[in-house]
């Protein structure tokens, strides 16, 4: 660094003239204001520890809260991606039932008119299956259960025991274990 005629060492152009003060001292110690500005003092107290520490719990804090943010919003859309599969399917669950009740009611299976409606109903199945939805299995004489079944009839039937299922009117629907459509069916005894 350049020694300035007053002495100083910062290497700034010293801009003061010959009656300085700082030219008083001999070099000892610059007193021009070039000298002051570039002196950044930080003191480190106790106070400043604290308000240090309170600001990074802070700051973690406000982390933690966005990255849970983030997780609640990203599940909340899965969510209503389900919500609107669920809606959509609920809605094409009557077609569904129309292809099965054409089927059964056409009697030549080796018709065209009947391959034709079987092979729409296959794809409608298929669909379903892709989009997570599945038929609720029920079989007359399996156990009445109402979180699966919605009772319709009831019927004194010696062939079944006590609240079994006698006869499946309409197929159930679940999509990833939450019931879309309740099996209706009829109740024996």
């Amino acid at each position: 660094m350049n020694e300035n005629p007053c002495g100083c060492t910062c290497g700034e152009h010293c801009t003061c003239d010959d009656d300085c003060a700082c030219h008083e001292n001999h070099g000892e110690e610059c007193t021009c204001e070039h000298q002051e500005q570039n002196v950044e003092v930080i003191d480190f107290t106790a106070e400043s520890s604290v308000k240090f520490n309170e600001m990074q719990d802070r700051y973690q804090r406000c982390l933690a809260e966005f990255d849970n943010y983030r997780k609640r919003t990203a599940k909340e859309m899965a969510a209503r991606y389900d919500d609107g599969i669920r809606a959509t399917c609920e809605k094409l669950l009557p077609i569904v039932d129309n292809f099965e009740r054409a089927m059964v009611s056409h009697e030549n299976k080796d018709e065209a008119f009947y391959q034709g409606i079987a092979l729409i109903a296959r794809q409608f199945e298929e669909m379903l299956k892709g989009l997570g939805v599945e038929p609720l299995a029920t079989e007359p004489g399996d156990p009445f259960d109402a979180n699966k079944h919605h009772a319709v009839a009831h019927t004194e039937d010696e062939n079944f025991g006590q609240n079994e299922v006698a006869l499946v009117l309409q197929k159930g629907y679940a999509h990833k274990e939450r019931v879309l459509r309740y099996a209706m069916v009829k109740v024996a005894n």
